[in-house]
């Protein structure tokens, strides 16, 4: 039987036994269908990488690492993660890979276990600014358990200042130094931040989450020369599975496997792990190279387009897949505008901007990318429509008009209908 005979199968076994959940997993893959989904961190799945997270796999207990595991029956196990391992490595050209964290915070989290000492100082960029929480950012436990001092960027571009964040290093002297966030619409500088990291004698983190897909398509710098780890989640870009990896020098190697394993993780998700391989597979194809490019070349688009009807964006633009947008000119809080275009089925997500006046939980912008509609196969020529959608929805949130959003909804509806979804079977 297909991959999709297979699915078939497993829709109606879940529908006999839990109708309940099957049903919402059904108004999900529709929702998912009809929607224009613009969250940057979000994606379609393959098929096979969907085929691989609901495998008998899920069943198997394997705490350890090949070869070296605390129960037996890894005869099928091990493999899988040594696969795994080694695409990771040759995709990113990377000394050793580790692909057990279960997601991108506990990843960030094993690199404080494996470089540093509670109360030690790390840097990195402030929420607010573009930012992760696991950053050293105050809520997180990475800011209650260790000091966190923070960069930002400039008022007037929008991009981070490095001058800033060396008199920052040299003055505060950092055990850890994070790059990268989830909501920096520009190139990270990853030579500039080594130099940093070698000037005060710190441990460089390349937190790459959102643009690991572009790395390895080919469209954004790589950051494995310059750093002493590298942390991604495996979804976002990349389009594989819910979870993270971990790569680093092989002198590094030992202290990143030991904090994974045991000190934060018990069990891997063996299931995750073959995804995850799956995905590593597809993303070393030409194929997922011009879909990288694509994302570039869609988001750069629909910022022009967005700019050219009177949004403002932060930084001016993006050279990746990220949008982030300051709303205060256009008169209406980044949260009314999300939920009102959420309402006509595109969803983005309500976000902080640099140097925002307004509350994070009512914040003054929204935050915009391409992954997920390149991956249904739109192209520049769709961006205008995109656009003037947006603009239409953003211009009526502000006086509260329905009837343009219900038009919008159903537009976008019957557009979508035209690009079917990967791994959906709707």
């Amino acid at each position: 039987m297909d991959i999709h005979g297979h699915m078939t199968d497993r829709h109606h076994e879940l529908g006999r036994t839990d109708p309940e959940i099957a049903s919402l997993v059904h108004a999900e893959e529709r929702l998912q269908q009809d929607t224009l989904r613009l969250i940057p961190s979000e994606n379609y799945v393959s098929a096979a990488v969907l085929a691989a997270t609901g495998t008998v796999l899920t069943n198997k207990y394997s705490e350890g690492y090949p070869g070296r595991r605390y129960y037996e029956g890894q005869q099928n196990i091990d493999p899988i993660e040594i696969i795994a391992r080694e695409r990771a490595q040759a995709l990113f050209g990377v000394d050793h890979a580790n692909v057990q964290p279960y997601s991108g915070s506990p990843a960030n989290l094993a690199v404080y276990l494996a470089f540093a000492r509670p109360g030690d100082t790390v840097l990195g960029m402030a929420l607010p600014m573009g930012g992760h929480l696991t950053h050293g950012w105050g809520v997180s436990a990475t800011g209650t358990w260790f000091r966190g001092v923070r960069y930002g960027v400039r008022a007037d571009t929008g991009r981070t200042d490095l001058d800033e964040v060396r008199d920052l290093a040299l003055r505060e002297r950092p055990r850890i130094i994070f790059c990268g966030g989830t909501a920096v619409p520009r190139t990270v500088d990853f030579a500039g931040f080594a130099a940093i990291a070698r000037e005060v004698d710190a441990i460089l983190v390349a937190d790459v989450a959102h643009i690991a897909g572009l790395i390895v398509g080919g469209v954004h710098p790589s950051p494995v020369e310059h750093v002493d780890v590298v942390s991604t989640t495996t979804h976002k870009t990349l389009r594989g599975p819910r979870g993270a990896m971990l790569m680093c020098r092989a002198e590094h190697a030992k202290a990143i496997d030991k904090a994974v394993f045991p000190g934060l993780q018990g069990g891997p998700h063996n299931n995750t792990t073959a995804a995850i391989a799956v995905a590593l597979r597809e993303a070393g194809t030409d194929e997922f190279r011009a879909y990288a490019r694509q994302v570039v070349a869609n988001a750069k688009r629909l910022g022009e387009e967005l700019a050219a009807r009177g949004f403002e964006l932060v930084s001016g633009g993006t050279d990746n897949h990220l949008l982030l947008v300051d709303l205060t000119r256009r008169g209406v809080a980044g949260k009314v505008a999300a939920k009102a275009l959420d309402r006509a089925g595109i969803v983005v997500n309500y976000n902080t901007v640099p140097f925002d006046t307004r509350s994070p939980f009512d914040p003054s912008g929204i935050r915009i990318g391409t992954p997920a509609l390149t991956s249904r196969g739109l192209s520049e020529e769709h961006m205008p429509l995109i656009a003037r959608w947006m603009d239409r929805i953003v211009t009526r949130a502000a006086v509260g008009s329905e009837d343009e959003i219900a038009a919008v909804r159903s537009e976008v509806r019957e557009f979508l209908g035209g690009f079917p979804a990967p791994g959906l079977p709707v």
